[in-house]
């Protein structure tokens, strides 16, 4: 639909006034607009009057014009009365959806019809329009008040829905108050009850611990006893026995030796949970070991189709470890192979790898290997792989998880790779520091996680001379102040005054602010950290890692 004029309307003085806004109010009538839009363009209109025509004493003309979904009123003003600045002009703003007075002498406002209104048609608007009585000064006041007593009314109904949308907030807010608080006692209970069980398991694992010392102390002296009177009577000072007899007291001093190895794997196995396991580091000479193992596992092979070899480099060839952690596990290891071995060959390996920094002990077999969803599952404490091999070959399910006990103490790794019906490879891995002295003379580990401190205490074995420990913020301060270190290892969540706020303490102190540090975080551990030579993540922190990383931080401080 193209615009159409409805009526024009010329306002010279006050009357003309009253006119212009009974005309619009009864224009956005007849178009369907609701009562608070008419009065918003008779007050529109009445405010442009009142400023240029009685204030200023200038003439206008008004034009209402119908264009689409649009009433649009025409204000003309003679010469350059008009202004976008105005007072009239912004209480129009306020009043119309759209108001346009760039132009000289010209206030263009337009109001949206509302949607789906009905409305007369154009000739009947304009006839309507026509047939209007000039309105008096009385009449316009009366309509004015009208107008202010339904907007009141509006307003009035406006706060009592404003009221009661308060209400609703408030008895929302009170009940979203008081689930909070009901879920914060759910969370505290929670707390507590997850502090009860963290007691109890400490209690339990106490107790355990207790219980293995008990039983080692109780049962490894009788059982010596029996060793020892199992080897008089067998010994060369011994009376003769029959043979049925040496067979069945031989068979007695096995039963007590595989129980008193029993209980001494159950007893360091709760030794290294609680990691008071240490290892007691000697240089290690690996040709005479390894060949010790061959000598005295040689008798143990399962059939005369298994052979037992050993390959190592030619001396010297040295490592500082625990020897007797060393000896059990490749005497685990070896014994496993040996024993789910029918016939081929079962080889120990051993080799320094200089990459990693760790001396590499590779036991390798041609049995009847494991089924891949076992091979992490073996390591469990009295686990055993079902099946009829297991049968023929008795095993308590101890030695792996005791052999991967010792290799954690003692800083390393063991793995198992296998192909059933072709054989299983164990990887020990087990770090190695080629140097006669250490290389720092003394680091500092802050974190409150006492097994992670040992962890890395075992790593740093060999490679620092002293190793402090921290378990919070302040006491890591403390050890600083006391003994200055060459490098810190830093976690930044501590109880207390965690990492950040140390290293900003180190920052503002002269003595401290060159102290490598590096941290080592559960948190993001490639994100940059201000003062940090560098950020390592705790899961899975390998040796070698750690190693580089400190000679990196400590070459750094020297360029």
């Amino acid at each position: 639909m193209r615009a159409a004029q409805l009526t024009t309307v010329t306002v010279s003085g006050d009357q003309d006034v009253f006119t212009m806004r009974q005309v619009g109010r009864e224009v956005a009538a007849a178009l369907g607009m609701s009562e608070q839009d008419q009065i918003r363009v008779a007050t529109a209109l009445s405010e442009l009057g009142r400023e240029f025509v009685i204030e200023r004493e200038a003439g206008m003309l008004v034009a209402f014009v119908l264009d689409l979904t649009d009433l649009v009123v025409e204000v003309s003003f003679p010469g350059e009365a008009g202004g976008h600045d105005s007072a009239g002009v912004s209480m129009a703003r306020r009043l119309m959806d759209v108001v346009d007075s760039a132009r000289p002498g010209l206030v263009v406002m337009r109001k949206r019809l509302p949607p789906g209104a009905s409305a007369l048609s154009i000739a009947q608007v304009r006839a309507k329009v026509n047939a209007l009585s000039p309105a008096g000064a009385l009449d316009e006041l009366r309509q004015q008040n009208h107008e202010l007593a339904s907007t009141l009314e509006a307003v009035r109904q406006l706060n009592a829905e404003l009221e009661e949308t308060n209400q609703g907030v408030m008895a929302l807010y009170n009940q979203l108050s008081a689930e909070l608080e009901e879920t914060n006692r759910g969370v505290v209970a929670l707390y507590a009850e997850l502090d009860e069980k963290s007691m109890q398991l400490r209690e339990a694992s106490d107790a355990k611990n207790r219980f293995w010392a008990t039983v080692s102390h109780e049962l490894r002296t009788p059982l010596n006893s029996i060793i020892g009177l199992v080897r008089l009577l067998t010994g060369p000072g011994g009376e003769p026995l029959a043979e049925e007899q040496a067979r069945q007291i031989e068979l007695i001093g096995s039963s007590a030796e595989t129980l008193l190895a029993l209980v001494s794997e159950l007893l360091d196995i709760g030794k290294a949970e609680s990691g008071r396991l240490d290892p007691q580091l000697t240089s290690v000479d690996l040709v005479t070991l390894t060949e010790r193992l061959r000598m005295t596992m040689s008798p143990a092979q399962s059939t005369d189709r298994v052979t037992l070899s050993v390959r190592v480099p030619p001396p010297p060839f040295t490592m500082l470890a625990d020897e007797a952690m060393l000896t059990r596990i490749l005497r685990n290891l070896l014994a496993n192979s040996l024993k789910f071995t029918q016939e081929g060959e079962v080889v120990l390996e051993a080799a320094h790898d200089a990459a990693a920094s760790e001396t590499v002990f590779t036991v390798t077999d041609t049995g009847i290997g494991i089924p891949a969803e076992h091979l992490e599952r073996v390591f469990e404490e009295f686990y055993q792989v079902p099946g009829p091999a297991q049968t023929r070959a008795k095993g308590t399910g101890l030695g792996l998880p005791y052999a991967r006990r010792l290799a954690q103490a003692m800083g390393g790794t063991l793995t198992l790779a296998s192909t059933v019906g072709e054989g299983t490879t164990a990887v020990l891995r087990l770090p190695h520091e080629p140097y006669d002295v250490p290389v720092v003379q003394r680091i500092l580990v802050a974190d409150d996680d006492e097994n992670f401190r040992a962890g890395v205490r075992r790593m740093l074995t060999g490679f620092a001379a002293h190793i402090d420990e921290a378990p919070d913020g302040a006491a890591a301060l403390a050890a600083m102040a006391a003994a200055r270190p060459d490098l810190a290892l830093l976690d930044l969540m501590m109880p207390g005054l965690d990492g950040t706020a140390v290293l900003q303490r180190m920052a503002g102190d002269e003595r401290l602010r060159d102290v490598p540090v590096i941290v080592v975080t559960l948190a993001e551990a490639h994100r940059q950290i201000e003062r940090a030579a560098a950020v390592l993540g705790k899961q899975g922190l390998r040796r070698d890692v750690l190693l580089n990383t400190i000679r990196q931080a400590l070459g750094a401080r020297h360029e």
